[in-house]
């Protein structure tokens, strides 16, 4: 299947960092995400029910990364990973994390991961 639904440039606001200062503030993260969908279905039904309701998806999330604690954007990128493929009906996440300013120079620095339900 090929068909995805994608979430681009969520940003979300959370503690992340490994460094006594970043420790203290709530820095922005950004999201990209795309999740594997038969989107056959509300294509037929025009129906929200049958979709992978992204609005669903996003909040979630938001929920998730503003009260986490994490130290590592991979820690953080495999957790949310595993909540949406737990989560919705999606056979393959691919998630980009993005963390800006973390690296002077540089628009942003982050990990893209991709994983499946086993």
């Amino acid at each position: 299947m090929s068909d995805k639904v994608f979430i681009e440039g969520l940003q979300i606001d959370t503690l992340i960092g490994i460094y006594d200062w970043e420790r203290r503030i709530r820095q922005p993260l950004r999201f990209d995400i795309e999740m594997a969908f038969d989107n056959r279905v509300p294509a037929a039904s025009d129906a929200i029910e049958d979709t992978l309701d992204y609005k669903a998806v996003s909040k979630r999330l938001i929920a998730f990364v503003s009260a986490s604690d994490f130290g590592l954007v991979e820690k953080l990128a495999e957790q949310c990973a595993k909540l949406i493929l737990d989560e919705f009906n999606v056979s393959h996440v691919r998630l980009k994390l993005s963390k800006p300013g973390a690296v002077r120079g540089a628009t942003a620095v982050g990990v893209i991961i991709e994983r499946s339900r086993a």
